[in-house]
């Protein structure tokens, strides 16, 4: 490769991470604006005055946001509810995948199909459905009701089951041999070697859950329960709220995380997309 066109594609690769770089850039410093300094005639990136052209950071649009437009409360129930569903789908969903990959039983390759096939329902069909179950369970309007219906994955099981596949059998006939349980070979063996594929659905499962708006949107009705897409979906409802300073403020807060997980684990996800097999 020539050195004109390595440098080619270094400006391309510079010139698209400017544009994913510069909306978030942009988000930050209009939560750090005043009012008035965001509508000039010459835009700026950073929170200048408008008169001045001096430095006029602000943390006002936080202390709102979190106060009065309770992002605080909903980000503290975001937080609980991704701890506590995360694991228990990583949980279901490697048990289930381990049964379908290394336990024969009677229709399992039917049965996993059935699942797969599932897949290709429209996900808002099955919102009138979820809800009555739901219902019947008590667990409506509360954050039981946005665990448990979310405490299982087919596609996470399915990436699993891959993953599963490709380990050699040979490592669990000899733990067999040797005197092991299924679960002791599931917990001793199988998961230590699957760690890049549970780092995948660990984190892909929580960007979902984290950033999640429909399922809370439907089963949540009290406001102090929350999550925080849909508290910072009636900040813009609101009347006050819907200002854009107080809009980026709260959705600064959302991203924030997300970037956190993104940044520390991203060799993790890739590592994990590389090792996800194709194995039947």
């Amino acid at each position: 490769m020539t050195r004109a066109r390595k440098a080619s594609i270094y400006v391309a690769l510079v010139l698209l991470s400017a544009v994913s770089v510069v909306p978030f850039l942009w988000m930050v410093a209009t939560s750090l604006k005043h009012g008035h300094d965001i509508y000039t005639k010459v835009p700026s990136l950073l929170p200048l005055d408008r008169k001045t052209g001096e430095w006029a950071a602000t943390l006002e649009n936080y202390d709102y946001v979190l106060d009065v437009g309770g992002l605080g409360r909903a980000f503290l129930n975001s937080v609980w509810v991704c701890l506590v569903l995360v694991p228990a789908k990583l949980l279901v969903d490697a048990l289930a995948a381990y049964a379908f990959a290394r336990i024969p039983f009677p229709g399992r390759d039917k049965l996993f199909v059935a699942l797969l096939g599932g897949m290709m329902v429209p996900t808002i069909t099955l919102l009138v459905p979820r809800i009555h179950v739901t219902q019947a369970l008590g667990m409506f309007d509360s954050g039981w009701g946005l665990i448990v219906p979310n405490i299982a994955s087919v596609l996470d099981i399915f990436l699993l089951r891959q993953f599963f596949l490709s380990i050699p059998a040979e490592l669990e006939e000899a733990a067999l041999i040797d005197g092991a349980s299924r679960m002791q070979i599931f917990w001793r063996i199988v998961l230590p070697l699957s760690k890049p594929v549970l780092a995948v659905v660990t984190i892909t499962s929580f960007l979902f859950h984290w950033n999640d708006l429909v399922w809370p949107l439907v089963v949540l009705n009290d406001p102090d329960l929350y999550t925080l897409p849909l508290a910072l979906q009636q900040l813009v409802a609101s009347p006050d709220g819907g200002r854009a300073y107080y809009i980026m403020a709260g959705a600064t807060l959302a991203v924030i995380p997300v970037i956190g997980v993104l940044l520390v684990f991203q060799r993790r996800i890739l590592q994990g997309i590389a090792f996800t097999g194709l194995k039947s």
